[in-house]
C-alpha cells in the first residue's frame, strides 16, 4: 500500500541553505526511522538504489487565500537563503509497502511536537503528519495497490503529468533529461511490479506518445555534484485501437507517479512526478 505523507514543520532556529541538500534530508529520514527501528534505519542505509520510500525537498508553506492545487506542482528544490526561525514548512515522505509502512507506525503514533529533530545546525518540531487526502495538501493521500488498479480509468486516453522536481533517468552508463515514454513509464512499471503485486502486461509503452510538452531543463547543485533533470508539463496519449484492458493499467501506472516518483534520486528529493487534468 503506498502512502504519502506530509509532515507540517516548525524550525526553531534558521535553515541555511547548505543543509536543505537531498543527501542532509536523506539523512534526517533515516534518523527519523532509526528512533523507532535502528536495525531499519541501517537497512535503509545500506538498501539497493531502487528503495521503499521517496523524499522531497524540504518547502516552504505559501499562504493563499484563492491557491490552486495546481501551485503545489512548482516545488523548490533549491533555497539561495536561509529558512528563517518559525517558518511554517512541509516535507513529503511516500512509502511504497505496507511492511515499512507497519515498522514505523510507533513514530506516527508518539509524534512529540516538542521533540527537536536536527538538520544541520537547525532544530525542527514535527507539528503535524496528514496522512490522508488533505483539502489544503494534494501531496498527502493513502490508497491499497488493488484500490488503486480499481479505480483507474479503462477510457481516459490522455496521460499529462507535471515534473515538480529535477528528473534525469539512467541510460547505460550516463543520465539523460528528456522525458521519453519508455524511460517515464518503465520507470513507474518497474517500481509498480516490485511493490503492487499486480501484473501488468507487456509493452505497455508501445500504444503511448507525447502530444504536449512544455518542459526546460535545469541544474540541481549541491557541495558534492550537480544534478541536470528536466521540470515541466508533458501530455501523452493512448493512440490506436487498444483493449481497455491496457488502457487501465496505463492510468493506474500514471496514478501511481504522485507515490513513486519517476527517474533517479527520488530518495534525495529528485523526479517527483504528479498526475494534472490539463485543459
Amino acid at each position: 500500500m503506498p502512502h504519502s505523507l506530509v509532515l507540517n514543520l516548525i524550525p526553531q532556529s534558521p535553515i541555511y541553505p547548505q543543509f536543505l541538500t537531498g543527501r542532509h534530508l536523506h539523512a534526517l529520514f533515516l534518523t527519523l526511522v532509526s528512533s523507532v527501528d535502528r536495525e531499519l534505519g541501517s537497512s535503509l542505509h545500506n538498501a539497493s538504489p531502487d528503495k521503499a520510500f521517496t523524499l522531497s525537498p524540504l518547502q516552504v508553506q505559501v499562504h493563499h487565500t484563492s491557491r490552486s492545487k495546481n501551485s503545489y506542482h512548482t516545488l523548490q528544490w533549491e533555497q539561495e537563503q536561509p529558512i528563517p526561525t518559525g517558518t511554517s514548512c512541509w516535507w513529503r515522505i511516500s512509502l511504497l509497502d505496507d511492511t515499512l509502512f507497519s515498522q514505523l507506525t510507533q513514530l506516527w503514533l508518539n509524534l512529540n511536537p516538542t521533540h527537536p529533530w536536527h538538520l544541520g545546525s537547525a532544530d525542527l518540531f514535527i507539528t503535524s503528519i496528514f496522512g490522508t487526502r488533505h483539502s489544503t495538501q494534494p501531496w498527502a493521500n493513502a490508497i491499497t495497490y488493488p484500490q488503486l488498479y480499481e479505480q483507474a480509468s479503462d477510457s481516459e486516453r490522455q496521460i499529462a503529468l507535471s515534473f515538480c522536481t529535477p528528473t534525469s533517468f539512467r541510460q547505460g552508463e550516463f543520465d539523460t533529461a528528456l522525458p521519453t515514454r519508455e524511460c517515464v513509464f518503465n520507470s513507474l512499471i518497474q517500481r509498480w511490479n516490485k511493490y503492487s503485486g499486480i501484473s501488468l502486461e507487456p509493452n505497455l509503452t508501445e500504444v503511448i506518445y507525447p502530444s504536449f510538452f512544455n518542459m526546460r531543463t535545469v541544474i540541481a547543485a549541491d557541495s558534492r555534484s550537480k544534478f541536470i533533470g528536466c521540470v515541466g508539463e508533458i501530455s501523452y496519449r493512448i493512440l490506436g485501437d487498444i483493449d481497455p484492458l491496457i488502457i487501465k493499467q496505463i492510468n493506474a501506472i500514471a496514478d501511481f507517479a504522485l507515490y513513486c516518483g519517476v527517474g533517479r534520486k527520488t530518495t534525495m528529493g529528485m523526479g517527483m512526478v504528479r498526475r494534472s487534468y490539463m485543459t
